[in-house]
């Protein structure tokens, strides 16, 4: 098979593809945000309370980020398998690591009922979240831009990002469903445990969807070829470092602002009781909840927009767009949450345009950065890295100024800090917008001339490949 093997990918089957990954992908975040709305609304309480009540809310908090650390560890053992086995194997293997780690958070017992055990087993099982996530994302990525034309990467793409808002209006209307049904004591008491159990449904779900489609083509390419590297990983940071380094550095700002609600700190904060553990404004928390899910709504709109744009006018100019109105929902984010449910609302969907447009174009950006080769490991490493340095902590952090400071201004100052590194990364990437992704034109030996700058000869490549660079060229102009 050569790379006219993209042109061989029917209607149907992409079509196929692109439901397999939202499907997957959506259960794959939800079962993510589930875990990170009840650290900021009850595992203070139910897992480190003894701490005391200032430093378990710290704790419960940190649990978010520590799956972030291990983030890196699952990207590089998917991106070494998905390059060497394919991509399709390693998203049925993530979703499943992810479901079961989910589902088991439901059934663990409470410090009170088995002590430092519970905490200890709590964060055990947010680690395999963490190692589920660092892997998704990439054979996601791939799976849909590999199999994408040329002019609609961006468009494709975006329907991986879109998993990130789907997953969020999931989880805050089965959240909101449940926190009316268990109002009070019960929701501490029972009522918690509920959306993690919901997870082993939507697991079997997505299996049953992903095992349907088929392997990406480009993949098929490089086993017919003997193309795949023996030691992706290392090739990767050999040859494109600075290149991960960058699109990390772009992934900051989405991360660190989108954990505000996808972390559930806004909620938290905006839904606790004023004599809570942390303290919160006191909000009705199902009109809280039904507040970010209209935010989630406009990310999902802006998510699409962005990577429709992107096809046209290009990444970076998307991108450098959304990073302005990114700061531009950041400014009023506290002092509308601080106003009531409506300004919850207002807030998050100002919040939603800024992620959106910022977030769209990111899964065809960072697939269009490495060769076909060592695509699977660039685009995990890099986004798992991003994920570190922008949302790891960023909901600790949130806290920690909060109470430091007395003010949320400081949180507003630190979510602009990091726009700034991410404008940064942004300019020194390379917008690659329609780079053949083939693994002829990576044997040709244009691809590293590409990434220079270089013209390219499009005379000797594949149909395929030239309707590729025409496309690049058009949208360049």
């Amino acid at each position: 098979m050569s790379s006219t093997s993209h042109a061989r990918t029917s209607a149907r089957e992409r079509n196929k593809v692109l439901g397999a990954v939202v499907v997957g992908t959506t259960i794959e975040w939800y079962d993510f945000f589930i875990y990170a709305f009840m650290a900021n609304l009850v595992f203070a309480q139910l897992f480190f309370l003894p701490a005391g009540p200032d430093v378990a809310s710290i704790l419960s908090l940190v649990t978010i980020g520590i799956s972030f650390l291990f983030r890196p560890l699952g990207a590089f053992l998917a991106g070494h398998f998905g390059d060497k086995i394919g991509r399709r194997p390693m998203l049925v293997i993530t979703l499943l690591l992810m479901g079961l780690a989910t589902t088991l958070v439901g059934a663990l017992p409470t410090f009170e009922q088995a002590g430092v055990l519970a905490p200890i087993l709590l964060m055990l099982l947010r680690i395999l979240q963490g190692l589920s996530a660092g892997g998704e994302w990439g054979g996601a990525v791939l799976m849909a831009i590999e199999h994408a034309p040329a002019n609609r990467r961006g468009m494709y793409g975006s329907f991986v990002q879109a998993g990130v808002p789907l997953g969020l209006m999931l989880a805050t209307g089965i959240l909101a469903a449940i926190r009316a049904l268990f109002p009070g004591d019960a929701f501490l008491e029972v009522g918690w445990r509920i959306p993690f159990f919901v997870s082993i449904l939507l697991v079997v779900i997505g299996f049953v969807v992903r095992r349907s489609v088929d392997e990406s083509p480009v993949f098929q390419e490089i086993k017919e070829t003997s193309q795949e590297q023996s030691a992706p990983i290392v090739q990767v940071f050999r040859k494109y470092g600075l290149i991960v380094l960058t699109c990390a550095m772009i992934f900051c700002a989405n991360n660190a602002a989108g954990y505000m609600t996808t972390g559930g700190y806004v909620q938290g904060l905006a839904s606790r009781p004023t004599d809570g553990t942390p303290p919160g404004l006191g909000f009705d928390p199902v009109g809280v909840q039904l507040a970010a899910f209209a935010g989630s709504v406009t990310w999902l709109v802006f998510t699409f927009l962005a990577g429709y744009l992107s096809d046209r006018i290009g990444r970076k100019r998307v991108y450098l767009a959304g990073w302005i109105v990114l700061a531009l929902g950041i400014l009023p984010l506290f002092e509308l949450v601080y106003t009531g449910v409506e300004g919850v609302a207002i807030a998050t969907i100002l919040l939603g345009v800024g992620l959106g447009l910022t977030y769209g174009a990111q899964a065809a950006w960072y697939a269009e950065s490495f060769p076909a080769s060592v695509r699977f490991s660039g685009v995990s490493i890099a986004y798992a890295l991003g994920a570190i340095i922008g949302g790891a902590f960023a909901p600790t952090i949130a806290q920690a100024l909060l109470q430091s400071t007395g003010t949320t201004w400081a949180i507003v100052g630190y979510l602009l800090v990091t726009v700034v590194v991410s404008i940064v990364g942004t300019l020194l990437t390379k917008d690659r917008t329609g780079i053949p992704l083939s693994v002829e034109f990576e044997r040709s030996g244009k691809w590293d001339g590409w990434r220079r700058g270089d013209a390219v000869d499009a005379t000797d490549l594949s149909a395929v490949d030239r309707e590729a660079i025409a496309q690049a060229e058009a949208v360049s102009k």
